[in-house]
């Protein structure tokens, strides 16, 4: 029997897999909450597919989403990222990559790690919403804006609403498999 999955994840095999394994499931390992933030900003006026067609490469040209190594990029490390057409090679979205490097550990210093932090702001509980519809399924939350603007307030840059709200989703801070999913009905 064919499993139901949320709509936006039946695609391609990618996004199934993505939908699968990771989507709104539990992070709470610092190295995965910061890939998931950059490959968030990185997605910012494209298609989630398109970043995950080009995930190995980012995660290649990204030092593994190493935050401390991506923190001290050279203008060097700078211009071979934009020479590389395998990732997304906007100058901006690169900048702000090595910027939210920077002000992440800046978080992890000021209350523990990323994870206390951005976890705080839920209780350190996914909040579930009851979705029948992708239609239902909001791009934006009171909570996304409110966590936006704090980001951007510590330094962070691509972190609009929109983007935080697709963060706290496949960092598992909101559960939005649909109740058909077979994700949520438990199948």
């Amino acid at each position: 029997m064919e499993k139901i999955r949320c709509d936006w994840a039946v695609g391609s095999e990618l996004e199934q897999t993505y939908h699968d394994e990771e989507w709104g499931k539990e992070v709470h390992d610092e190295q995965k909450l910061f890939e998931m933030l950059i490959l968030e900003s990185m997605q910012a006026g494209l298609s989630w597919s398109t970043i995950l067609k080009k995930r190995a490469t980012l995660t290649e040209a990204y030092d593994h989403f190493d935050y401390k190594k991506i923190a001290d990029y050279t203008q060097e490390k700078i211009d071979s990222l934009l020479d590389n057409p395998g990732i997304i090679r906007n100058k901006l979205k690169i900048n702000a990559a090595i910027n939210n490097a920077q002000m992440f550990m800046r978080i992890q210093a000021e209350y523990g790690s990323f994870d206390q932090y951005i976890w705080s702001y839920v209780d350190n509980k996914p909040q579930q919403n009851h979705w029948t519809s992708i239609n239902e399924v909001p791009a934006t939350t009171e909570l996304s804006d409110k966590i936006s603007k704090e980001l951007k307030k510590k330094g962070f840059k691509f972190l609009g609403s929109t983007t935080v709200y697709a963060y706290m989703q496949s960092i598992g801070m909101v559960n939005d498999h649909l109740l058909s999913c077979f994700l949520r009905s438990g199948e």
